[in-house]
């Protein structure tokens, strides 16, 4: 099925790019700045996969929840994600703009998800 795939490799690919990145921000920027990368990536690796689960479990016809409480749930990961990064930017522990390329790991897994789907896609039809 499509969307299990999608969700598996945009997973898989945010904590790869996450790893990567991290180790690449130490190398190459200041520690703050390598933080703000691990830090991002974490909070947005967490809350894709904790909003997979919440829509999985939500959806399966034996656990229907209804829309009210799918909604509560994504904006209480919502309250606690920007109460997190507000502590990490105004107490000074990252870089904001480290911790907006970590934030953004998991557009670029979506975006490579897109892509692939796309090749599997034209090069089926091909054949």
């Amino acid at each position: 099925m499509i969307q299990k795939r999608l969700v598996s490799f945009i997973t898989r690919s945010n904590w790869t790019l996450l790893l990567l990145s991290g180790i690449g921000g130490f190398f190459l920027f200041p520690v703050k700045i390598a933080l703000g990368i691990i830090c991002g990536g974490i909070i947005v690796t967490i809350n894709f996969h904790l909003l997979a689960r919440t829509l999985k479990k939500s959806l399966e016809p034996s656990n229907l929840a209804s829309h009210n409480a799918i909604l509560i749930k994504y904006y209480l990961r919502f309250a606690v994600s920007g109460l997190i990064i507000f502590v990490l930017i105004s107490q000074h522990l990252i870089n904001p703009l480290g911790l907006f390329v970590g934030l953004s790991l998991v557009v670029v897994s979506i975006i490579m998800a897109t892509i692939r789907e796309f090749t599997l896609f034209f090069f089926r039809e091909a054949v």
